[in-house]
Formats: structure tokens, C-alpha cells, sequence
């Protein structure tokens, strides 16, 4: 068991030391055909590269006819010479026009979707109105949420138990005649059974979701999971929280409560347990938003601190309803005034934490302010900060009333009763606010995080989109036209600049246009737009490859003049 926690500790070691990756959602940088483009020849394959390593058994790409007619000839695969690239088989193409439809998964678990057209010809003639399948899709389905959330809850409630019922309660069975911490006990296996049991029906959802087929083809599904990096690190998460659930129990065996001072046996296996605790709750980080955040080492530091401090939390909190049910009426209140003032303690302690490495990571995850109330993203952050206001509020009343109450009624009887009812509801208030909150912040871990460029969007000259786009822009003396039609993504669009100056077309710039993504991390493409007639700089290309909101930046070097740069944000439909 030592090895392989061992093992466990040092791969999350590694992980930390790796560079960040580059890109947080595997965008499509290049296609052979060429997206919009025109080849004389029946292509015998179509190449797409993605921006990280996608696996093939959990992409889907549709090549299809003006009249729906598929026309691949096989499944993808990866390329040998280019593990970032994809490689459909075709059949022998007409002269036509031809959509390319794909759906990857990105590392960090999300799906991407997107489409583009291409042309085999030397006259295919004019593009046909392709009907494309929905290019957005969401790994934030109601039943992976619960699954997610009681996953985490569950694994997060054995870490605070154990911490609870080792650290922070130990003193009980000593202090007070009567006593025993057998029911803490009994809830933390309850929650390590939980916890083992729904992770691997979460990995099985999840998987059957982006593979597209039924939860209840398990044969077809379990080979997958290892096929992908997300359901790696849910393996990964599996085995050392069993590891964790295995040391903790025998360091609860050799527990001796009623002895004050520990043996060696004792310290031994609670380093274990801590150890392995510390490894499940670095393994999401290292496989979701925080391990492809840069700085890496920081994100996933700040991810592990903040699920520390709330498996504390939120496990103590439990414990102490356990504690309130389990102990003898008449030995009631001198448990809890063992217990309570402990925990009170290190509560504030893991609450501090907990805002201090939520707010570093929402800083590091979050581009802007504004998109704290602009994005999907930051709207969890809030509901998620307004659920840990309420219970931080419940749990000042406990700090600056409750706990008082209790050391005072040491020579005040009278107060224990009424004081103990009183920590019961604000506990059990608070249980339920932190487990909303931890759905909250599986919510949160199942939408993608606002594009870094989305800090450049408030100094865009204009916002513009949806439909077909005519915006005018005055920039350093000069007065730009922007054109883009029809503005629907995943389909080629007519991007056009018409430069004016004093009136006249200025002719000879260079002018460059840039698409940056701003509902999610992707990759750039940028097209040099070429000069159509004087003063009109144009391009066609299905750049828009995904609905949502993008950056168009224009950067025009007037012939013999100082360059500028014009942003426009624009809203691409389907």
C-alpha cells in the first residue's frame, strides 16, 4: 500500500512540475482540404489538426454531400506522423461542394464541436445551404451534475470525517465519562462507500456521453475510459481515494482515543491517511480547469488548498450532527463543549483559506471583472460565493454566540440545552449551504472558463452581430467599414474592410484580421485580407467555427503610415 501511494504522490509531483498546456479546449488550427477552400481532385482523406491530442475513439467527423449523403469511408484515426491530427478515409468524391461536421473531446473532458465546407471541382459552382448539426453542446447535463456533485461530496465529507474524528474530536472519549466516537466512524465509511461506488457510475456517464452511446453498453464503455485523459484522472481519483479509505481505516484500528499520548503505530497511519487524502484531492486539479491554467503549479496549489479547506469544512460539519445524535442526552453538552470550541477553531482557519484560494483562482481563471456577471463561468462564482456567504454567516453566529454559550455553560447549566439546539439547526443550516455550494462548484468545473482574450473585448470599437454585420469605425484619422456575411458560424462568411481616408479609399494597406474566441480558450487563425478593389480589403473563410462571441481584430498598416488596430466583438449564430 505504501508503494503504491507512493507512486500515487509522485506522478501528482510530476504533474505539477509540467509546463502548462497551451491551449484549454482543443481547437481546430488547420484542415487538408483546406476549410472553404477549392481542390480539382477527389481528396482521399480529410486531415483535421486540433491544438492538443484528441482521441480518436471519441471524435466524430461527417463528411457529407450536397444531398446529406455521408461519404467517408472509415472511422478517424490518429495521424503516425502527427499525434494532433485526425484522419478520416474518403470515398471517390464528385465535383461538389462538401460539410465537414466533427465533435472532439478536449482533455480537460469538455466536447467541442464545429464544421467547415470545402470544394471539389475545377466548377463546383456556388455553396449549397448545408444543414449543420448544432455546433454547442454542454458537459453540464442534470444528471452528470449529480453524479459530479455527489461524487465530490461524498470523497470531500470521508476527508473531513477522518479529520474530524482523528484531530479534532480525539479528546472526547478522555474528557468525558461515557462517550465514543463510533458513529463518527460508522459516517465516515458510510461516506467512503458512497464515494467508491458513484465515482466509477460518474465515469461511466460521463464516457457514455461523449462516446454518444447508452450508460447500459458497459462492455463497450469500460475501454473507453481509459481512452481518454479525463477518464484517466478519474481512475486516477478512484484509486487513491480506495487507497485513502484503506489507510484510514487501519489508522482508525489502531486508534487508541482513551490513551492521550499517540504510539508510533498511531502517527504512522495517520501519515498515511493524510497522505493519501492529499493525493485525492490534488488529482481534479491535475485534470481539470487548474492543470491547463498557467501558471500550472499555482492553479493546481490553489485548487488543492481550496478543496482541502472545504473537505475540513464541510466533513467537520457533519461530524458534529453525528457527534449531537450520537452522544448520550444526559453527556450531550459536555461533548459538544470538548468538540465544538476545537472545531470552531479550525473552521475559521479552513474558511480563510477557502476564500483566500477561491479568490487567487477566480483572479487566475477569470480574464476581466465584468465576466464575473457576463459569462456562464463567472455566473457560477457567484452563485457558488453568495451559498459560502450564507453559511459563513450561520457559521459567525456559531463562532461568536454558539460557542461561548457552551464553555459558559460549564458553570451555567442552564445554557447547554438550549445552546445545543440552537448548534444543531445553524449546522445543519450550514451542511446544506456548503453541499449547494459544492454543486455550485461542480457546475462550475463543468463549463469552460472565459477566453484570456475576453480582456481585450473593452476596448473593442464596436459590438455587433447577431445576423449580417455593416459597422463603421473612426481610428486614427481613418474611417473603416466592416462587413461580414452572413455571420453565422461554421460556414463560410465574407469578411470585408472598406478604408477610407479624407474621403478616398486608401489603397496599398496591409490589412491582417484575427478571430479570437471569447467564450472559451482556442486557438488563433488569422487571414491576410486581400485588396478586391480600391480600398476594400476581403477574405472568405469559414472562421467562425463555433457559435458564441468573437474578437475580430483588424490590423491595418496604411502604405507609408504608423499601423493600427481596430477590435470588433461579434456575435455568430448557428
Amino acid at each position: 500500500m505504501t508503494t503504491r501511494l507512493a507512486t500515487a504522490l509522485a506522478v501528482a509531483g510530476v504533474a505539477l512540475a509540467m509546463p502548462a498546456a497551451a491551449w484549454a479546449h482543443a481547437a481546430l488550427l488547420r484542415t487538408v482540404p483546406e476549410a472553404g477552400g477549392t481542390v480539382n481532385r477527389s481528396p482521399a482523406r480529410v486531415a483535421l489538426t486540433y491544438s492538443e491530442a484528441v482521441e480518436p475513439r471519441f471524435a466524430i467527423v461527417s463528411v457529407t454531400d450536397a444531398g446529406a449523403h455521408r461519404v467517408t469511408a472509415g472511422v478517424p484515426r490518429r495521424s503516425p506522423a502527427d499525434p494532433d491530427t485526425l484522419l478520416v478515409p474518403l470515398q471517390r468524391l464528385q465535383q461538389g461542394w462538401y460539410l465537414v461536421y466533427w465533435r472532439v473531446i478536449s482533455v480537460d473532458g469538455h466536447p467541442v464541436r464545429g464544421a467547415f465546407t470545402f470544394a471539389v471541382g475545377p466548377n463546383p459552382g456556388p455553396a449549397p445551404q448545408f444543414v449543420i448539426p448544432s455546433i454547442s453542446e454542454t458537459a453540464a447535463t442534470p444528471r452528470l451534475l449529480f453524479a459530479r456533485w455527489l461524487t465530490f461530496l461524498a470523497m470531500m465529507a470521508a476527508i473531513g470525517l477522518f479529520v474530524l474524528r482523528v484531530a479534532i474530536a480525539r479528546p472526547l472519549v478522555r474528557l468525558v465519562d461515557g462517550t465514543n466516537l463510533r458513529a463518527v466512524s460508522i459516517a465516515f465509511f458510510v461516506a467512503s462507500a458512497i464515494g467508491l461506488l458513484v465515482a466509477p457510475v460518474y465515469i461511466l456517464l460521463a464516457t457514455a456521453q461523449f462516446a454518444l452511446r447508452s450508460v447500459w453498453k458497459v462492455g463497450a464503455l469500460v475501454p473507453l475510459v481509459h481512452a481518454s485523459a479525463f477518464g484517466r484522472g478519474y481512475l486516477d481519483l478512484e484509486l487513491c481515494f480506495a487507497l485513502f479509505a484503506l489507510a484510514a481505516a487501519v489508522a482508525l484500528w489502531v486508534d487508541r482515543p482513551e490513551r492521550r499520548e499517540r504510539s508510533v503505530a498511531e502517527i504512522v497511519a495517520y501519515a498515511g491517511a493524510l497522505g493519501a487524502a492529499a493525493a485525492v484531492l490534488v488529482v481534479p486539479g491535475t485534470s481539470g480547469h487548474a492543470g491547463q491554467t498557467s501558471p500550472r503549479g499555482l492553479a493546481i496549489a490553489l485548487d488543492w488548498l481550496h478543496l482541502a479547506a472545504g473537505a475540513i469544512w464541510v466533513g467537520g460539519l457533519i461530524g458534529l450532527l453525528v457527534l449531537w445524535r450520537s452522544l448520550p442526552v444526559a453527556r450531550r453538552v459536555a461533548g459538544l463543549v470538548v468538540s465544538v470550541p476545537r472545531f470552531s477553531n479550525t473552521a475559521f482557519v479552513s474558511v480563510m483559506v477557502l476564500i483566500a484560494s477561491g479568490t487567487w483562482a477566480s483572479v487566475l481563471h477569470l480574464p476581466t471583472v465584468a465576466s464575473l456577471w457576463q459569462t456562464s463561468y463567472g455566473q457560477a462564482i457567484l452563485v457558488k460565493v453568495g451559498l459560502l456567504a450564507c453559511a459563513m454567516l450561520l457559521a459567525a453566529v456559531n463562532l461568536v454566540r454558539t460557542k461561548p454559550r457552551l464553555v459558559a455553560s460549564r458553570q451555567r447549566v442552564q445554557l447547554g440545552a438550549p445552546t445545543a439546539l440552537l448548534l444543531r439547526r445553524l449546522v445543519t443550516g450550514e451542511v446544506v449551504l456548503v453541499a449547494s455550494a459544492v454543486f455550485a462548484a461542480a457546475v462550475l468545473s463543468s463549463l469552460a472558463p472565459p477566453a484570456k482574450a475576453l480582456a481585450e473585448a473593452g476596448h473593442a470599437a464596436s459590438h455587433v452581430g447577431p445576423g449580417s454585420v455593416t459597422t463603421v469605425v473612426n481610428r486614427s484619422g481613418y474611417r473603416l467599414r466592416v462587413r461580414v456575411t452572413p455571420n453565422r458560424a461554421a460556414v463560410p462568411n465574407d469578411f470585408a474592410l472598406e478604408l477610407m481616408r479624407r474621403g478616398r479609399p486608401v489603397r496599398g494597406a496591409d490589412v491582417t484580421l484575427s478571430f479570437l474566441m471569447l467564450d472559451m480558450e482556442m486557438g488563433q487563425q488569422e487571414y491576410r485580407l486581400s485588396e478586391t478593389r480600391p480600398g476594400v480589403y476581403a477574405h472568405a473563410a469559414p472562421a467562425l467555427v463555433m457559435v458564441g462571441h468573437w474578437g475580430l481584430s483588424f490590423q491595418v498598416t496604411p502604405k507609408g503610415a504608423q499601423p493600427f488596430d481596430v477590435l470588433i466583438v461579434d456575435h455568430a449564430t448557428g
